[in-house]
């Protein structure tokens, strides 16, 4: 004591959790990121800290994320290039991330799921990047645990909409209405989408294609192969089409990985790109691979995962703010494989 001023007292965990009611290994727990707390004793928790002025967001000085990449393959091309984009913007801003490799069942309840031990430690992963294939059970699982996540809209199997969590989409819906209306513009009247419709990232597409022919009256036509494999569903979407006589001048695949099953197809049937066929794809992630090169939407996966990180790093800043829902525009790259026709 000097002058009669007494120090300040030091708060500490015994201190937050008489004023939580709660055990001191339960606040211990709580700081730690131990997911096991209940969500409401957690934020009784974190409420009784605040009003202690204890600034717990000090105690945990990890900056690292865990991005999730769900049901697909290791090195899909696409979400390869996302992850590239969500660890430049990490390095950018001393942060780490955390690759992992996530397989679950669609349909089990959220309950039944079990986490990568790695994302339920909040003293080692402070957040969840989910790209790949993700159904909404995951996204019940991560709400009720209480992790913060970021999610690729495109690819979420169900409704997400109703669902309070940050989201960001590319506009694929509108970039595959905007190449139909260019090989409209071409002359073409006979296109035909081929794609598993079943997969929310080729439904997607067909639903602008579907948008762009209703408004020039045309009669939309589909090739659905139920398969996960996209050289496999443009491949076989391609050979049921031709083996059903109908007429087509054009082929709009749902990514560009199907349009190279629908070149493979058109090729074993002595079919000519663009001569006899158009081809257009969505994503631009092998299109200038394939000859002729591939009319297709560019998508900007970097700029996805840029996004990503962006958005979960100021959901950790501003754990309370209103959802975030970003859309990503996309661009016609016009190549080789398209050729107008006359009426």
């Amino acid at each position: 004591m000097k002058n009669g001023i007494f120090p300040a007292a030091k708060v500490g965990l015994r201190e937050i959790a008489e004023a939580a009611h709660v055990s001191v290994a339960t606040v211990s727990r709580v700081l730690n990121g131990n997911n096991r707390v209940a969500p409401a004793i957690q934020k009784t928790v974190m409420d009784s800290a605040k009003n202690l002025n204890v600034d717990l967001s000090q105690r945990n000085k990890t900056k690292a994320l865990a991005f999730v990449l769900s049901n697909r393959a290791m090195l899909h091309v696409f979400h390869s290039r996302v992850l590239h984009g969500a660890e430049t913007y990490c390095t950018a801003h001393g942060w780490d991330i955390i690759f992992l490799s996530f397989n679950y069942s669609p349909n089990a309840q959220w309950n039944e799921l079990h986490l990568p031990k790695v994302v339920q430690r909040r003293d080692v992963v402070r957040a969840v990047i989910l790209a790949g294939t993700n159904s909404i059970n995951l996204v019940e699982l991560l709400n009720n645990k209480g992790i913060p996540y970021v999610v690729l809209g495109n690819n979420v199997i169900g409704d997400i909409q109703h669902l309070k969590n940050d989201v960001i989409f590319s506009d694929d819906t509108q970039g595959s209405e905007d190449i139909t209306r260019y090989l409209i513009g071409l002359g073409h009247r006979h296109i035909c989408f081929v794609g598993n419709i079943r997969l929310p990232w080729f439904s997607r597409c067909f639903a602008g294609y579907c948008r762009a022919m209703d408004k020039f009256s045309l009669v939309p036509a589909n090739s659905s192969i139920d398969s996960e494999d996209d050289d496999e569903i443009g491949y076989l979407g391609t050979k049921s089409l031709l083996a059903r006589g109908e007429p087509v001048t054009a082929i709009l695949a749902g990514n560009d990985a199907a349009a190279h099953g629908v070149y493979k197809a058109l090729r074993d049937s002595g079919l000519e790109i663009p001569d006899d066929i158009s081809v257009a794809g969505c994503d631009d992630t092998v299109g200038v691979w394939l000859y002729p090169r591939l009319t297709t939407i560019r998508e900007f996966p970097e700029q996805l995962g840029k996004q990503m990180v962006e958005m979960i790093l100021n959901r950790i800043a501003n754990p309370d703010q209103e959802p975030q829902r970003i859309t990503i525009p996309t661009e016609i790259i016009k190549r080789d494989s398209c050729r107008p026709i006359s009426a």
